[in-house]
């Protein structure tokens, strides 16, 4: 079974997941993600544990507990949602230059309600000094 952990310490290493949740069984991985960038944790990760009893005996006992100076969350690990696009609403429309306004927000697949555009962007927004956004309704240009 896959356990996240949130909330956790920066300095937590993988180690020391490796020893906290090795008390309850055999701990097949233990991974913490970090930043691309700095290179740093982002606070949370993943322990695999072989035997499922073991795992919920780990989560149960570990979480809202303290944990190098933090309160951690662990729980079952959901599913990875592959496609960012279904994560997230769609990306917004930018701000309009001296012609019209930007162009209206994109609605990314499986999306309800994403919100449109930003300045110029659906709806209407502020339009620079020609006529409002792309796909505006309304909008409103020559605004300053």
């Amino acid at each position: 079974m896959k356990i996240y952990i949130g909330n956790m310490s920066y300095d937590v290493k993988e180690d020391d997941l490796r020893q906290a949740f090795g008390k309850f069984g055999e701990v097949e991985s233990a991974t913490i993600i970090m930043d691309k960038i700095s290179g740093k944790s982002k606070g949370f990760g993943f322990v695999e544990m072989s035997n499922n009893e073991t795992a919920k005996a780990a989560i149960a006992e570990l979480h809202g507990k303290d944990f190098k100076g933090r309160t951690i969350t662990v729980n079952e690990a959901k599913p990875q949602v592959k496609n960012r696009d279904e994560r997230r609403g769609g990306s917004g429309g930018g701000k309009g230059g001296f012609g019209a306004g930007g162009g209206g927000g994109f609605r990314g697949p499986g999306n309800k309600g994403s919100h449109g555009g930003g300045r110029g962007g659906s709806g209407g927004g502020k339009g620079g000094f020609g006529s409002g956004g792309g796909n505006s309704r309304g909008g409103r240009g020559g605004d300053r």
